[in-house]
């Protein structure tokens, strides 16, 4: 007979069971028996699909041959398609950043999804060396993969700056300091701007040893070189002391074998320090 489906009242399976009538073939999609779901008895292919009847994964028919699969520009990932989108809604996607596999440049290009901004460090394109999918802030900075200076970011407001009591100077911060090791720091004094002694004070950095002459604190005033201490310049104008304390003969030359012997101590009774002569 030529059947009317028309005229049936029943579930398309009371007949389509494989038995009475023919039942799904063996590629049909996991599915409950309830074909008039998706299929119409005036048309049976192509069928209105109701995703939401499915038990199998998206994968099982989105494998690029029963029904598309990823397209090309599609970001790395395993065939999962349920883990981050829906069958009521495709797009947009609820991201699952565990599944991907790729670099996250991949997508983070400013084009595909947001990329750096504007006022991200000077840095390769590598995201995950210092963030992670599961809290993007706050970062885990890889100091070596920045490209600028220190003080572009340590500047007192992106990141800590130089402290309070820093001795002054106009020095980049790596040219004394290290990405390694902050402290303790390879000193390069020739970019520092005051007193030796505001950092030479026998608290911040050595001061003046115990034997040292009786004097001001400008350092620079004898000592010329931040490269080499000894051998200063002396600048008789700083000393606070007697001349006998270092021309004693044992610091510094004394009286010579022809000085008055009866003249005391005190050069500075008849000797001045622009001229010692007369």
């Amino acid at each position: 007979a030529k059947m009317d489906h028309s005229l049936i009242s029943a579930s398309c399976f009371t007949c389509h069971n494989g038995s009475t009538a023919p039942g799904k073939p063996a590629n049909h999609v996991v599915a409950p028996n309830t074909c008039e779901s998706c299929h119409t008895t005036s048309r049976w292919t192509p069928a209105k699909m109701d995703h939401s009847l499915i038990s199998a994964s998206c994968f099982t028919c989105h494998n690029g041959s029963t029904a598309p699969g990823k397209p090309a520009n599609h970001i790395v990932a395993p065939n999962t398609c349920e883990s981050c989108h829906s069958s009521s809604r495709w797009t947009p996607a609820k991201m699952d950043h565990n599944l991907v596999n790729g670099s996250c440049f991949t997508c983070h290009n400013g084009t595909t999804a947001p990329g750096k901004p504007g006022n991200h460090m000077s840095s390769p394109n590598s995201c995950e060396s210092c963030h992670t999918t599961n809290r993007w802030t706050p970062a885990r900075v890889d100091h070596s993969l920045v490209s600028t200076s220190c003080s572009s970011c340590h500047n007192g407001s992106a990141a800590p700056g130089k402290p309070a009591n820093h001795i002054t100077t106009a020095n980049s911060c790596e040219i004394c300091h290290t990405t390694r090791g902050w402290t303790p720091a390879a000193m390069d004094h020739s970019g520092i701007s005051s007193s030796c002694s505001s950092c030479h004070n026998g608290n911040n950095a050595p001061g003046k040893p115990a034997s040292h002459i009786q004097s001001g604190n400008t350092c620079e005033s004898c000592h010329r070189g931040t490269s080499s201490w000894s051998n200063a310049s002396m600048d008789h104008n700083s000393v606070t002391g007697p001349c006998f304390t270092c021309h004693n003969g044992v610091i510094a030359r004394g009286k010579p074998s022809g000085h008055p012997k009866n003249a005391s101590n005190a050069c500075d009774e008849c000797h001045t320090t622009r001229t010692f002569d007369r």
